[in-house]
């Protein structure tokens, strides 16, 4: 899945992003557009009562003009200034405080996107190189839509009715706000493809900062990495990382910075021409003397305008919008197909002709594979380092569709099954387990947490030779599993017990158990397997091993060789025909034994 050099233009990335920032919280929304309009109206008014303002004092002092009307009008000017400083503190505050709702809402959407995508897509890199750059353009989508809604709803109207006022004074003025735009817009035009470009450039890059710097400071990789020497290493690669992504910044950022201080050259000689018909018409008796003062300093206020629009917040955008357009390009990946279906019933699993190879892979993973396993039939599949087990597992699961052939689980294809339907009633535990940062309930329930169950809880972990005892698990199933939150830790044969728990709460029909027990030893192992073996009765059972002693409880004992089936059949019978088991089997015996 490599999406990075499809196309999407910004009108559709509005219509995309602009309903979803509604939708996380449409009051706020709404309120924010409010005030942007009144305060693009209020700037207006402030040029025009500051004319009429200038021009009262001007009365008053040529005229005899009451010094009341110059209090009233300038009361006046104070106000609307007041209520424009005001609305400016409402449009900070608002998109800070919105963006967490907003992030929150996008953010569901992207997790939701990544559980409905063929799990076969994770096997290539470049889709998590399409996560990061969603997630990071989440973040950034907020800003370019309240952008734009200030824009036009505040900065568009500003400019039109300022392009109105300035007409009416004098029809020549009004071009002013063109020679103010070109220059600055031209300049956002070029940034727009520079940072495009690193957008692009930089994804892989910042996975490789995160990664490195998990290896360096992560508990996972903590205790390793320093044991191993190895600290000094990840330091370096991260080093390099961030410098690499550094260079790739400051090209950027010295492209545009060369571009933009040309531009600004071509807008300051515009203020200047600007200024010259102020004063020219001014000489002339053609406007006012409060006139002049107000549009002297109303041009002042709309270059600033202008540039904060265009260098900061449609700099940004421009900045962002590579990332923004990943975002709406990962959520559009089409998704996994499948209908819903109920099966009923422990379900059997015919593979016909399978053959399966991994995404930029030219060898066959599996080649060719026929197996029929029985409703409540237990399977053992063994084999050497690379053999293809484990991924005959995720075909026979239905985690992989294969690339020739079928697989009918419970009577269906697993190519026309939802995921959900398929997973419903499939428990597995794995030798590669996660250690969730939650309490132990929570970590043996997590798949069904909308009503634990305290005697499945003790069922689960009875059959896992799970101990809860009080000196351990003060608080019982409520305590928590992880130092960061004031918490405990366990060994990690306490941990695959609580995996192999998790695997035996959930309801199931099906049970995979891939290598389950490695960080137990053997006289515990050879307990839960026993009980493996009374729980599977009346299931489908499919047990991954590299202990050939476990696969004796299995039915049929499944040898695979170079990604084929070698050999199928029962320990006894494997043993006898003196093949590849038995050579396994021999080979494995000769560490038990005393000479």
């Amino acid at each position: 899945m490599d999406i990075k050099n499809e196309k999407i233009s910004l009108y559709k990335i509005l219509k995309r992003i602009i309903p979803m920032v509604f939708l996380a919280s449409p009051i706020y929304f709404i309120f924010f557009n409010i005030v942007s309009i009144v305060n693009g109206i209020l700037a207006v008014m402030s040029t025009i009562m500051t004319q009429k303002f200038f021009d009262s004092v001007t009365n008053a002092v040529n005229n005899g003009e009451t010094v009341s009307n110059v209090l009233l009008i300038g009361g006046g000017l104070g106000l609307v200034l007041i209520i424009d400083e005001i609305g400016n503190g409402v449009l900070n505050f608002i998109p800070d405080d919105l963006s967490y709702r907003v992030n929150a809402y996008i953010g569901g959407k992207i997790n939701k996107k990544v559980g409905s995508l063929d799990p076969l897509v994770f096997e290539n890199p470049s889709t998590l190189d399409d996560i990061n750059r969603a997630n990071v353009g989440m973040m950034d989508s907020m800003f370019l839509v309240f952008i734009f809604s200030m824009i036009f709803t505040s900065y568009v109207p500003y400019f039109l009715m300022m392009a109105a006022y300035l007409y009416r004074l004098k029809p020549v003025l009004s071009l002013s706000i063109i020679i103010i735009f070109i220059p600055v817009a031209l300049n956002q035009f070029i940034r727009l493809k520079v940072f495009r470009k690193l957008s692009d450039e930089a994804a892989p890059v910042r996975r490789e900062v995160k990664y490195y710097e998990d290896c360096i400071v992560d508990r996972e990789y903590f205790k390793e990495t320093r044991q191993l020497g190895a600290f000094k290493y990840f330091i370096d690669l991260y080093v390099s990382s961030i410098k690499l992504l550094n260079k790739k910044r400051w090209a950027a950022e010295k492209e545009s910075g060369i571009m933009e201080l040309k531009m600004k050259g071509i807008t300051l000689l515009g203020y200047m021409g600007v200024l010259y018909l102020l004063v020219d018409a001014l000489i002339k008796g053609e406007i006012s003397v409060g006139a002049f003062g107000a549009v002297f300093a109303s041009i002042g206020q709309m270059f600033s305008t202008m540039e904060e629009i265009i260098s900061r917040h449609i700099g940004r955008i421009t900045e962002d919008l590579g990332n923004i357009n990943h975002l709406i390009r990962f959520l559009d990946i089409p998704e996994r197909e499948g209908s819903d279906f109920e099966i009923k019933g422990v379900p059997g699993i015919t593979l016909r002709n399978v053959s399966f190879r991994y995404p930029g892979r030219e060898e066959e993973t599996l080649n060719t594979i026929n197996l029929d396993i029985k409703p409540g039939e237990t399977i053992a599949i063994v084999g050497e380092n690379g053999a293809g087990k484990t991924t005959l597992v995720k075909i026979m699961t239905g985690i992989y569709i294969p690339n020739d052939g079928q697989v009918i689980f419970g009577g269906i294809d697993t190519s026309k099954i939802s995921m959900k339907s398929l997973y419903k009633n499939i428990s597995a535990v794995f030798q590669k387990f996660q250690r969730y940062k939650m309490n132990l309930g929570e970590n043996i329930a997590i798949s069904d947490l909308v009503q634990v169950n305290d005697e499945k809880l003790n069922h689960a972990t009875k059959k896992a030779d799970l101990i809860i005892d009080k000196e351990k698990f003060k608080d019982s199933y409520g305590t928590m599993l992880s130092r960061e939150f004031d918490g405990i830790d366990l060994s990690g044969g306490q941990w695959q017990k609580i995996a192999i728990a998790r695997g035996f709460y959930k309801v199931h029909d099906t049970i995979v158990l891939d290598e389950p027990t490695a960080a137990i030893d053997p006289i515990e192992e050879t307990k839960i397997y026993n009980k493996f073996a009374d729980m599977s009765k009346d299931k489908t059972a499919i047990i991954v091993t590299h202990r050939l002693g476990a696969a004796k409880i299995a039915d049929r004992i499944v040898v695979m060789d170079k990604g084929e089936i070698c050999e199928i059949g029962t320990h006894e019978e494997l043993i006898n025909i003196k093949g590849k088991y038995s050579e396994m089997y021999n080979a494995q015996s000769k560490w038990y034994v005393e000479t």
